[in-house]
Protein backbone atom coordinates (compact mmCIF):
# COMPACT_ATOMS: atom_id res chain seq x y z
CA UNK A 1 0.00 0.00 0.00
CA UNK A 2 2.61 2.15 0.80
CA UNK A 3 4.83 1.90 -2.33
CA UNK A 4 1.29 2.50 -4.38
CA UNK A 5 0.65 5.43 -2.52
CA UNK A 6 4.28 6.40 -3.07
CA UNK A 7 3.91 6.13 -6.93
CA UNK A 8 0.45 8.12 -6.68
CA UNK A 9 2.37 10.73 -4.73
CA UNK A 10 5.22 10.69 -7.65
CA UNK A 11 3.15 10.89 -10.42
CA UNK A 12 0.54 14.11 -9.37
CA UNK A 13 3.65 15.60 -8.34
CA UNK A 14 5.20 15.01 -11.62
CA UNK A 15 1.98 15.85 -13.69
CA UNK A 16 1.01 19.26 -11.53
CA UNK A 17 4.96 20.62 -10.66
CA UNK A 18 3.25 24.03 -10.47
CA UNK A 19 0.23 23.25 -8.71
CA UNK A 20 1.27 20.86 -6.14
CA UNK A 21 3.14 22.30 -3.14
CA UNK A 22 3.70 19.33 -1.08
CA UNK A 23 2.50 15.60 -1.00
CA UNK A 24 2.95 13.41 2.14
CA UNK A 25 1.94 10.04 2.95
CA UNK A 26 0.23 9.44 6.87
CA UNK A 27 -1.80 7.10 8.68
CA UNK A 28 -2.02 4.69 5.11
CA UNK A 29 -3.10 7.72 3.10
CA UNK A 30 -1.19 10.14 0.68
CA UNK A 31 -2.02 14.53 1.38
CA UNK A 32 -1.71 16.77 -1.40
CA UNK A 33 -1.40 20.26 -0.14
CA UNK A 34 -1.95 22.67 -3.94
CA UNK A 35 -2.50 26.35 -4.21
CA UNK A 36 -5.73 27.95 -4.21
CA UNK A 37 -6.05 29.05 -7.09
CA UNK A 38 -5.70 25.71 -8.82
CA UNK A 39 -8.01 23.45 -7.30
CA UNK A 40 -9.90 22.98 -10.19
CA UNK A 41 -7.32 21.94 -12.03
CA UNK A 42 -5.88 19.15 -9.64
CA UNK A 43 -10.01 18.12 -9.07
CA UNK A 44 -9.57 17.75 -12.82
CA UNK A 45 -6.68 15.68 -12.96
CA UNK A 46 -7.28 13.48 -10.34
CA UNK A 47 -10.82 12.77 -11.45
CA UNK A 48 -10.13 12.33 -15.14
CA UNK A 49 -6.20 10.66 -15.44
CA UNK A 50 -6.41 6.90 -15.74
CA UNK A 51 -3.97 6.25 -12.70
CA UNK A 52 -5.71 8.52 -10.28
CA UNK A 53 -10.00 7.99 -11.50
CA UNK A 54 -10.99 9.92 -8.24
CA UNK A 55 -14.26 10.50 -8.97
CA UNK A 56 -15.99 10.34 -5.50
CA UNK A 57 -15.68 13.68 -3.67
CA UNK A 58 -16.49 12.26 -0.15
CA UNK A 59 -16.36 15.55 1.75
CA UNK A 60 -14.76 19.23 1.72
CA UNK A 61 -14.64 20.89 4.99
CA UNK A 62 -12.64 23.85 6.65
CA UNK A 63 -9.74 23.68 9.57
CA UNK A 64 -9.21 26.59 11.57
CA UNK A 65 -5.79 28.48 12.56
CA UNK A 66 -6.72 31.41 13.86
CA UNK A 67 -2.54 32.56 14.13
CA UNK A 68 -1.54 32.01 10.70
CA UNK A 69 -2.06 35.02 7.91
CA UNK A 70 -4.12 32.19 5.65
CA UNK A 71 -6.14 31.23 8.81
CA UNK A 72 -8.14 28.35 7.14
CA UNK A 73 -7.48 24.99 5.40
CA UNK A 74 -9.94 23.62 2.70
CA UNK A 75 -9.49 19.92 2.73
CA UNK A 76 -11.42 17.86 0.01
CA UNK A 77 -11.70 13.71 0.65
CA UNK A 78 -11.52 11.81 -2.81
CA UNK A 79 -12.35 8.60 -3.29
CA UNK A 80 -11.19 6.30 -6.26
CA UNK A 81 -13.01 3.14 -6.90
CA UNK A 82 -11.61 1.65 -9.56
CA UNK A 83 -8.27 1.92 -7.97
CA UNK A 84 -9.28 1.73 -3.68
CA UNK A 85 -7.70 4.50 -2.84
CA UNK A 86 -8.26 8.36 -0.87
CA UNK A 87 -6.21 11.48 -1.24
CA UNK A 88 -6.98 14.24 0.52
CA UNK A 89 -6.19 17.60 -1.10
CA UNK A 90 -5.66 20.45 0.97
CA UNK A 91 -5.25 24.69 0.10
CA UNK A 92 -4.94 27.64 2.82
CA UNK A 93 -6.56 30.83 2.30
CA UNK A 94 -8.00 33.43 4.34
CA UNK A 95 -10.83 34.92 5.47
CA UNK A 96 -11.21 37.41 2.73
CA UNK A 97 -9.77 35.61 -0.09
CA UNK A 98 -12.72 33.61 -1.84
CA UNK A 99 -11.91 29.82 -3.18
CA UNK A 100 -12.66 28.37 -6.92
CA UNK A 101 -16.12 26.72 -6.25
CA UNK A 102 -15.69 22.73 -7.58
CA UNK A 103 -19.76 22.18 -7.53
CA UNK A 104 -19.56 22.16 -11.51
CA UNK A 105 -17.07 19.35 -11.39
CA UNK A 106 -18.37 17.72 -8.19
CA UNK A 107 -22.06 18.40 -7.74
CA UNK A 108 -21.80 17.02 -4.12
CA UNK A 109 -19.88 19.83 -3.02
CA UNK A 110 -22.67 22.43 -3.13
CA UNK A 111 -24.16 21.51 0.48
CA UNK A 112 -20.33 20.51 1.41
CA UNK A 113 -19.28 24.66 0.56
CA UNK A 114 -22.54 25.41 1.98
CA UNK A 115 -21.59 24.29 5.57
CA UNK A 116 -17.87 25.70 5.25
CA UNK A 117 -19.22 28.96 4.47
CA UNK A 118 -21.56 29.18 7.27
CA UNK A 119 -19.23 27.44 9.92
CA UNK A 120 -16.00 28.85 8.95
CA UNK A 121 -17.04 31.95 7.08
CA UNK A 122 -15.00 30.58 3.77
CA UNK A 123 -15.94 32.12 0.77
CA UNK A 124 -16.07 30.31 -2.32
CA UNK A 125 -16.29 32.02 -5.74
CA UNK A 126 -18.81 30.58 -8.53
CA UNK A 127 -20.88 28.79 -6.02
CA UNK A 128 -24.44 29.01 -7.35
CA UNK A 129 -26.28 29.43 -3.93
CA UNK A 130 -23.58 30.54 -1.09
CA UNK A 131 -26.11 31.18 1.71
CA UNK A 132 -26.28 29.48 5.29
CA UNK A 133 -27.13 26.12 6.24
CA UNK A 134 -27.27 24.92 9.45
CA UNK A 135 -27.25 28.32 11.12
CA UNK A 136 -30.81 30.17 11.65
CA UNK A 137 -31.92 33.41 9.50
CA UNK A 138 -29.35 36.58 10.41
CA UNK A 139 -27.16 34.53 12.20
CA UNK A 140 -24.36 36.31 13.45
CA UNK A 141 -20.49 35.06 13.06
CA UNK A 142 -19.43 31.38 12.28
CA UNK A 143 -19.90 28.89 15.13
CA UNK A 144 -16.30 26.87 14.19
CA UNK A 145 -13.91 28.76 14.15
CA UNK A 146 -12.23 29.03 17.01
CA UNK A 147 -12.52 32.47 18.19
CA UNK A 148 -16.22 32.25 18.15
CA UNK A 149 -17.25 32.47 21.73
CA UNK A 150 -18.80 29.37 23.20
CA UNK A 151 -21.76 30.80 24.45
CA UNK A 152 -22.18 32.84 21.19
CA UNK A 153 -23.86 35.99 21.05
CA UNK A 154 -27.57 35.90 21.39
CA UNK A 155 -29.89 32.92 23.07
CA UNK A 156 -33.07 31.67 21.54
CA UNK A 157 -36.35 31.36 23.41
CA UNK A 158 -40.41 30.90 22.51
CA UNK A 159 -41.99 34.03 24.46
CA UNK A 160 -44.96 33.62 26.05
CA UNK A 161 -46.19 37.20 25.81
CA UNK A 162 -45.56 37.77 22.35
CA UNK A 163 -46.02 34.38 21.38
CA UNK A 164 -43.63 33.64 19.41
CA UNK A 165 -39.42 33.03 19.36
CA UNK A 166 -37.62 36.09 20.21
CA UNK A 167 -33.51 36.39 20.48
CA UNK A 168 -32.02 38.19 23.26
CA UNK A 169 -28.18 38.76 24.20
CA UNK A 170 -26.45 35.47 25.60
CA UNK A 171 -26.44 36.30 29.87
CA UNK A 172 -24.17 33.57 31.21
CA UNK A 173 -22.40 34.57 34.93
CA UNK A 174 -19.97 31.85 35.28
CA UNK A 175 -19.58 32.11 39.30
CA UNK A 176 -23.12 31.11 39.52
CA UNK A 177 -22.85 27.78 37.63
CA UNK A 178 -22.44 24.83 39.78
CA UNK A 179 -20.83 21.75 38.54
CA UNK A 180 -21.65 18.21 39.58
CA UNK A 181 -18.71 16.80 38.18
CA UNK A 182 -14.89 17.40 37.70
CA UNK A 183 -14.28 20.14 35.92
CA UNK A 184 -11.22 22.42 35.28
CA UNK A 185 -12.89 25.66 37.21
CA UNK A 186 -14.16 23.37 40.41
CA UNK A 187 -14.27 20.17 41.97
CA UNK A 188 -16.67 18.25 43.55
CA UNK A 189 -17.19 17.77 47.53
CA UNK A 190 -17.83 14.10 47.55
CA UNK A 191 -16.15 11.13 46.62
CA UNK A 192 -17.67 9.97 43.17
CA UNK A 193 -19.34 6.72 42.39
CA UNK A 194 -16.28 4.52 41.64
CA UNK A 195 -13.37 6.97 43.01
CA UNK A 196 -13.10 5.41 46.46
CA UNK A 197 -10.15 3.04 45.93
CA UNK A 198 -8.37 5.91 44.45
CA UNK A 199 -9.20 8.23 47.65
CA UNK A 200 -7.93 5.29 50.29
CA UNK A 201 -4.44 4.67 48.40
CA UNK A 202 -3.73 8.39 48.58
Amino acid sequence: MENALSELASHIEGELSTEVIETKIAHGELFVEVRADAIEKVLVFLRDDSSCKFQVLCDVCGVDYPERPQRFDVVYNLLSLKHNQRVTVKLKTDARTPVPSVVSLFPTANWFEREAWDMYGIMFSGHPDLRRMLTDYGFDGHPLRKDFPLTGHVEMRYSEDEKRVVYEPVSLVQEFRKFDFQSPWEGTEYVLPGDEKATEQS
